[in-house]
C-alpha cells in the first residue's frame, strides 16, 4: 500500500510514510470491509461517512509538516483511523466528531491501537476545542462550503491548517498563519462527505484571504 499507492504519487516525508506502515487499517474499518483496507478507495465506515483512501491520508498529513512537539486537533474523527496516524506524528491530538456513536467506537478503537495522547469529543466540530487552543495544526475530514472563523482563531502563529472545502466541487486547502496573516493555498481536487451542523448555516463567504 504504502509503496505503490502512496511514495510512488509523491508523499515523500519519511516520518509519515513510515507511520502508514506501522498503523493497521484494517482494525479502523467495520469487519465487512476489512478484506478491503489497504485498496486505494474510500470505505464506509457507517452512519453515512467513510474512511479516506491511506493516499489522501497521507497526503494531508504530510501537509501539516509535523516534527512531534506539536499539539493537533483534528475535525471528523470517523473510526479513528487518521486520528491514529497523527497520534505517532504529534505530541497531542484531540479529535472531534459530531456523530456520539461514531465518537464512542474511534475511542474504543484509538485505546486499543495504543493513542495514549489522543482525546476524542462527540460536538460539533465547527466551534473547535476553545479550552485546548492554540494548534499548531489543524485538519479536517469534512467539506465545509466556507472554512469556520472559530477554526481559523484557534490556529496559532506558524501553524497550518488542512481543510477540503467547497460543495460538489471542492478543494483541499492548506491555511497557514504566518506574521504577515493567514496565507492560503489549495493542493489537489478532493471528494469528501459534507461538514454537517452549524458550519451549514455559514455557507456564504470565500473564507480567508
Amino acid at each position: 500500500m504504502v509503496e505503490r499507492q502512496i511514495a510512488a504519487r509523491g508523499v515523500k516525508d519519511p516520518r509519515v510514510l513510515d507511520v502508514m506502515r506501522q498503523v493497521p487499517r484494517h482494525l479502523f474499518v467495520p469487519p465487512d470491509q476489512a478484506g478491503q483496507a489497504y485498496d486505494d478507495h474510500p470505505l464506509p465506515i457507517g452512519s453515512g461517512q467513510t474512511i479516506s483512501q491511506p493516499y489522501v491520508v497521507a497526503f494531508m498529513t504530510e501537509q501539516l509538516r509535523l516534527t512531534g512537539t506539536e499539539k493537533v486537533l483534528e475535525i471528523g474523527t470517523g473510526s479513528g483511523y487518521q486520528t491514529a496516524v497523527l497520534s505517532r506524528l504529534a505530541r497531542k491530538v484531540v479529535s472531534i466528531e459530531i456523530r456520539p456513536e461514531l465518537a464512542a467506537e474511534a475511542s474504543r478503537r484509538l485505546e486499543a491501537f495504543g493513542a495514549s495522547n489522543v482525546e476524542v469529543r462527540a460536538a460539533d466540530g465547527f466551534y473547535g476545542w476553545p479550552e485546548e487552543a492554540p494548534f499548531d495544526g489543524i485538519l479536517v475530514t469534512a467539506a465545509p462550503e466556507k472554512v469556520p472563523e472559530p477554526l481559523l482563531a484557534q490556529l496559532a502563529p506558524g501553524g497550518r491548517m488542512v481543510i477540503p472545502v467547497g460543495g460538489f466541487y471542492q478543494e483541499l486547502k492548506v491555511i497557514e498563519r504566518t506574521p504577515e496573516g493567514l496565507r492560503e493555498r489549495s493542493v489537489l481536487g478532493v471528494r469528501f462527505v459534507p461538514f454537517v451542523g452549524e458550519a451549514e448555516r455559514h455557507r456564504d463567504g470565500d473564507g480567508p484571504r
